[in-house]
């Protein structure tokens, strides 16, 4: 897997995958500037919810379950000191579908924590990772 990164004004950057996916990153440094995306702390963020987000699906699929949506929520905080690393990250899942067994929801969660989300293996040893979920049930 390999990346390119660009600087494209101020601090906006854009990077680029191999297949020419991008994904643009900005800071807002000063007070008077304004961000145009994400910053790459959020798009940490972003990576991680999306690896969940991924599992949960794949897993609920294979178990014959009937996802009609799956929102997840990241809420992280990040040390006071440079670097301003994440020192606690929480997802919440929000599941919705049709005859919902819970406890496959509560199991593809677990599953992805531990075990399958590339992301969150990655982070566990540098930060704390909590989820919990919620299961609406959609006619």
């Amino acid at each position: 897997m390999n990346i390119k990164t660009d600087w494209v004004d101020k601090y906006t950057f854009i990077s680029s995958n191999e297949d020419n996916q991008s994904l643009i990153m900005d800071a807002q440094v000063d007070a008077e500037d304004s961000k145009k995306a994400p910053t790459p702390m959020e798009v940490v963020l972003m990576g991680l919810t999306g690896c969940a987000g991924i599992d949960v699906k794949m897993i609920l699929t294979k178990a014959r379950q009937q996802v009609r949506a799956i929102h997840i929520e990241a809420s992280g905080e990040r040390a006071d000191a440079v670097p301003a690393v994440y020192t606690k990250i929480h997802l919440h899942f929000k599941v919705s579908g049709q005859n919902l067994d819970d406890k496959q929801v509560a199991r593809a969660v677990q599953l992805s924590a531990e075990k399958y989300c590339s992301v969150s293996k990655m982070l566990e040893n540098s930060v704390l990772i909590s989820h919990d979920y919620s299961v609406v049930k959609s006619k």
